[in-house]
């Protein structure tokens, strides 16, 4: 077996400059932000259920019952569940449209300004949604979810552009380690979401909101003015020149096929006076190529599943088990911990096979044997932790290779080598996909 480029140059990190760091980490930490918002509203689902339900009990706000509940939302605490529940499907059937829009925008447009406009105007519909609504005391069902349809098309603009930034600045070699480790944004945004979340809950679940969105604003600013989107901006070659003399880095891993006897240009150059603009590839053109439409199937599944842990496990801790709220927000990220394990390591393992395929199918057929002994887990917190980090290693390691390095490999391919740009398109068909199938699973659920 010939052992993949990453061990037969040498460390992987000797061939990277500080451009690439930065850039690693602007893009992970954007993304985190924006995942970080998202968790927010799943870690104090309990809290809004209390304050949009009227009770002699409710102790939320300072309010007069009879005041209170003449202006109550909902007659019970299972309406506000109900209803919480269709804002997470609104939120993914805009996210999953807006995936395929943003995409195909990104791929056409500057990714930076693109990513900056996402992640700024989330953050104040986020800061609307949460905490204006409550300062003023206006609760209104239909604002609510036209708000959260807003949120869910910005959101979008993250995924695809930062899968694509990272494509153009990290080539094949080593791609499922860097790509397994990056995708543990996710994750790390779920974990920062939960903290800040469970932080400031004390104090009234609109700070919560208010803190997250103050932070994620921030962060558009910094990559408006920081992030590099590809190396020709600074003058650097791309990533197909250092290919170019790279055989084995050419062997397409979503496969396993024989060598590719091509380079692959670099399909996102941006601001770059001096380099030719290349013609973006079409919607369709992008879906016709090999390994999108399977791939965007499988991960349709997967999300339904990772994603209803993303949404709905504090709210299930805290009711299940009769746990604090906040003690359900801390204990969930272990969750994201297993994922974050899991894409890295099964990234190195595909790395070293140069196969991804069987590596996720071993995952996946492992995570069956994980659900089920989660699902029998009893009341104790350790043991609740313990399967509850196996599980996310099985489910959200893969869930991170296909939106990540594998999306890089489906959108790099030798079918569309020096002709078109198709790394955010590509991502935003699968990541698209994905989100459709979380979107149906939130619906099923609500339908139970």
């Amino acid at each position: 077996m010939a052992w993949p480029n990453v061990f037969q140059r040498g460390s992987l990190l000797s061939q990277f400059s500080h451009h690439h760091v930065v850039v690693f980490l602007l893009t992970f930490f954007s993304y985190s932000l924006l995942h970080a918002s998202r968790k927010t509203f799943s870690n104090v689902k309990v809290s809004i259920s209390e304050q949009w339900t009227p009770s002699a009990f409710n102790t939320s706000v300072e309010l007069p019952v009879e005041i209170w509940s003449s202006n109550h939302l909902f007659p019970s605490a299972e309406k506000a569940t109900l209803f919480l529940g269709t804002l997470d499907t609104i939120f993914l059937f805009s996210y999953a449209v807006g995936l395929f829009i943003s995409g195909i925008v990104g791929d056409r447009l500057n990714l930076r300004w693109v990513l900056s406009f996402g992640m700024c105007s989330s953050a104040l519909v986020v800061f609307v949604f949460g905490a204006l609504t409550e300062w003023l005391r206006f609760y209104n069902k239909w604002l609510y979810c036209c708000l959260w349809i807003v949120n869910g098309l910005l959101q979008s603009t993250g995924w695809p552009c930062v899968v694509a930034v990272m494509g153009n600045w990290f080539g094949k070699a080593g791609r499922g380690v860097v790509f397994g480790l990056w995708s543990a944004c996710a994750s790390v945004g779920n974990i920062l979401g939960a903290c800040l979340a469970s932080s400031v809950l004390q104090y009234g679940y609109e700070y919560a909101f208010l803190v997250t969105a103050s932070v994620q604003f921030a962060g558009g600013i910094v990559i408006f003015f920081g992030l590099l989107v590809s190396p020709e901006e600074i003058g650097l070659s791309g990533i197909e020149a250092e290919e170019n003399f790279e055989e084995d880095s050419h062997r397409p891993l979503i496969n396993g096929g024989e060598n590719e006897d091509e380079y692959e240009p670099n399909y996102s150059i941006q601001d770059d006076s001096s380099v030719a603009q290349v013609k973006a590839i079409s919607f369709y053109q992008a879906c016709c190529l090999p390994g999108v439409i399977p791939y965007s199937l499988a991960y349709a599944c997967l999300k339904l599943v990772n994603y209803s842990f993303f949404f709905w496990l504090p709210f299930y801790l805290s009711n299940n088990f009769g746990w604090k709220e906040a003690e359900a927000d801390k204990l969930s990220i272990w969750y994201d911990v297993g994922g974050i394990i899991g894409g890295t390591l099964q990234g190195f393992i595909s790395d070293v096979l140069q196969k991804r395929a069987p590596v996720l199918a071993l995952s996946l057929l492992l995570a069956v044997g994980s659900l089920i002994g989660y699902s029998r887990s009893p009341n104790d917190k350790s043991i609740n932790a313990l399967l509850m980090t196996v599980t996310g290693f099985f489910i959200g390691g893969p869930s991170n290779m296909i939106s990540s390095a594998i999306s890089a490999d489906l959108g790099r391919q030798e079918l569309i080598q020096r002709s078109s740009e198709a790394l955010a398109t590509v991502t935003g068909i699968v990541d698209g996909s994905g989100s459709i199938g979380a979107a149906v699973g939130q619906a099923h659920i609500l339908r139970e």
